[in-house]
């Protein structure tokens, strides 16, 4: 057993005994582990840089074993706001593509927002939290300490998920091997999606200025976080990119499924084509798929997924 899960364990042990609550690991740790088939199993992880517990889903690759003496590379996939961490499994068949590729998927929570940041004001809300430090810093402890995960990664997300793959990896250079975005907004200073982002937030309860801070005050802070701004940390990191562009019902739509609101995907392909022209200004390779009609939703985030899977498990040695 390894040191620090040994003195976790000592730790609670000691309270136990005077008769006091136990406390907090010093160390991110699995308080609970659930099973749902062979290969999909939920956890529920203590963060201490937030004192708090979040769940995780993560799937493990044919042959998996805690006790092997290989290790596996780990893909990040994100979810998007308003959603959780079981919206890959229960929107896209990731488990049945993944089925024969060699890595761990693992599917961390990041609150309704999914503002996928340390947020500047930890206290703004009840989905607030240092959400970067737990995704890249703590669970990456946890997933090489008790689930066989080696050194190597690739994130990909959809739409606020999308940008938190690549804000981490710009963030983060080196980090990813590869980083996809289906859908996701690249440009925080965008007209129309810097209000659509803060008033979700503030839908969700959570105070919209809490995340990155003021756009005008902690200005240095949006553009530390802003992917369009950043551009040029991907140099080294294998990208793909897609999304719509008009926001009009396509192909994968079904009768009478759009509203207004789906107009918003233009925007995000607009940001998308920024970051295209910003990529290739710096000789910076990337896939770009930019289509016409299509909504935001999940029937073209899980034929992004299936176009980009091959680049993505290649970057892991799992093609």
């Amino acid at each position: 057993m390894r040191a620090r899960a040994l003195g976790a364990i000592l730790v609670a042990a000691i309270a136990v005994v005077l008769g006091g609550t136990p406390a907090h690991a010093a160390a991110p740790a699995v308080v609970a582990e659930h099973w749902l088939d062979s290969r999909e199993v939920d956890l529920t992880v203590h963060s201490p840089a937030n004192d708090k517990d979040y769940p995780v889903r993560l799937l493990v690759p044919a042959g998996w074993s805690r006790t092997a003496a290989r290790t596996w590379p780990v893909l990040y996939l994100l979810h998007g706001g308003n959603d959780n961490y079981t919206s890959w499994t229960r929107e896209t068949d990731i488990e049945a593509l993944s089925a024969n590729a060699p890595m761990l998927i693992v599917m961390p929570d990041a609150g309704l927002d999914a503002n996928y940041a340390d947020w500047y004001n930890t206290g703004g809300g009840p989905n607030a939290g240092r959400w970067e430090t737990f995704h890249l810093t703590e669970l990456w402890q946890v997933l090489q300490d008790g689930y066989r995960a080696g050194a190597d990664r690739s994130i990909a997300g959809i739409s606020s998920g999308g940008t938190g793959a690549i804000t981490y990896a710009e963030r983060h250079p080196g980090m990813f091997k590869f980083a996809a975005a289906y859908s996701a907004p690249l440009n925080l200073f965008d007209p129309v999606m810097q209000p659509v982002l803060m008033n979700n937030t503030a839908q969700n309860g959570d105070d919209p200025f809490a995340v990155w801070g003021s756009p005008i005050f902690q200005f240095a802070n949006w553009v530390q976080h802003n992917p369009l701004s950043l551009a040029t940390k991907l140099r080294g990191t294998g990208l793909y990119f897609s999304s719509g562009t008009t926001g009009l019902p396509g192909d994968l739509d079904p009768n009478g499924s759009w509203s207004l609101l789906q107009l918003g995907e233009a925007s995000i392909g607009a940001t998308t084509s920024q970051m295209s022209s910003r990529l290739a200004q710096a000789g910076i390779p990337a896939t770009v798929h930019l289509y016409l009609n299509g909504t935001h939703s999940w029937p073209y985030w899980q034929r992004e997924l299936h176009a980009s899977w091959p680049a993505l498990a290649a970057s892991l040695g799992a093609g």
